[in-house]
């Protein structure tokens, strides 16, 4: 989170002139996409600006500001209105998860001193799930159209700086994202132990793991039911916006993909904000979530992974030893300025990839020997 945090303090340093935006915020918010319309950038019936003459680099980045206002508040508004759905959804189901979970015939005979309690601690950890989904959607929506409007202004200045600050960028989601994910499961893992370890089984002491992670696995599936949400229902929002912007453009009017003059593209936009940004943040959150959770209850079931706390929260520890990772290889791909041509943008992020995916499979050999044992069984009850 501290690094994502550094690189976004790294992007904020461009400067881009707001003087379009003052004393506009907040209209902004009360007016919605009539304000935005005012904002937009006049073209003639040949697609040339209707300002006469060449504009400075000032007047420029007066319009890129204008675009990318329009863009955000285009995309702010959908995912408020995705939230209010979302958050309806994560109300109703969880109460429905509270109760089914609560009766004795569904939970089991003996499987806790109190089924209702369980189902309590289930129904936060999906509430919490739910609301780091979200979270990490508007973290990415916030952060891509943050950075969108500098990476153009830094590619007037080469392709180097360009490939930084969109890489930057990207960084500042990717850490914050898996970070917060990773952050709130361990938090609510120390505070459910506190719980679940009063259980006394005698045959095993160690038997509250399974009871444990069983309810933190409402974690996973809050954030997976939101990642749905994300990924479907912006996903819907992208096509309709990218196929009515060229019916319109080509189609009806005649004109190319993406023309200034088609005020559609600004939906097209907006919708590769919330479906391919948004929705994959919360897409990314949901993997990550579920597949850890499913993880932890898997290990509650074996013996001698279960007589050591930290050996237990060994999924934990890959997804960290990962993010350390690609921190390393993250600084360093901002830094060695071998981007001096498009052409070089693949090789860059290519030798992102082997070079994480090399340090990683030796720092899992290490830290898999040493969280470990020697041998251990998986029960199949």
């Amino acid at each position: 989170i501290v690094f994502a945090l550094i690189q976004y303090l790294a992007i904020r340093k461009i400067e881009v002139k707001l003087d379009a935006l003052e004393g506009q915020n907040g209209s902004e918010q009360e007016s919605g996409d009539s304000h935005a319309s005012e904002h937009m950038v006049t073209y003639d019936d040949q697609g040339a600006q209707a300002e006469s003459g060449v504009l400075s680099n000032e007047e420029k980045e007066k319009k890129l500001v204008e675009i990318s206002t329009a863009i955000q508040l285009g995309a702010r508004s959908f995912l408020k209105a995705e939230y209010k759905y979302c958050a309806v959804f994560i109300a109703v189901f969880g109460v429905a998860l509270l109760l089914l979970l609560g009766f004795p015939e569904i939970c089991g005979a003996g499987h806790s001193e109190s089924c209702w309690a369980d189902s309590g601690f289930t129904f936060l950890a999906f509430v919490i799930g739910g609301v780091t989904s979200m979270l990490c959607g508007y973290i990415g929506m916030t952060v891509a159209v943050f950075t969108n409007v500098r990476t153009t202004i830094e590619a007037t200045r080469g392709y180097q700086k360009a490939f930084n600050t969109a890489f930057r960028g990207g960084a500042v989601m990717g850490f914050a994202l898996s970070g917060t994910a990773l952050l709130i499961l361990f938090i609510l893992i120390v505070l459910y132990k506190i719980h679940f370890e009063n259980i006394d089984d005698p045959t095993d002491p160690n038997a509250y793991y399974l009871f444990l992670f069983e309810a933190v696995a409402g974690y996973g599936l809050g954030g997976s039911c939101i990642a749905l949400f994300g990924r479907v229902g912006g996903g819907i929002y992208t096509k309709a916006a990218d196929v009515g912007a060229d019916l319109v453009g080509k189609v009806d009017m005649g004109i190319p993909e993406d023309d200034p003059r088609n005020p559609a593209t600004i939906a097209d936009n907006v919708g590769d904000n919330v479906g391919d940004i948004a929705g994959m943040g919360a897409d990314l959150f949901g993997s990550f979530a579920e597949s850890t959770c499913a993880a932890l209850v898997l290990s509650a079931t074996s013996t001698e992974l279960s007589s050591n706390f930290s050996t237990m929260l060994f999924p934990l520890v890959v997804s960290a030893i990962g993010i350390m990772v690609c921190i390393l290889t993250s600084f360093l791909a901002t830094r060695d300025g071998s981007v001096k041509e498009e052409k070089d943008i693949e090789k860059a992020l290519t030798m992102q990839l082997i070079l994480s995916t090399v340090i990683l499979t030796f720092a899992l050999l290490l830290v898999t020997w040493l969280f470990l044992p020697g041998t251990f069984l998986i029960k199949d009850s």
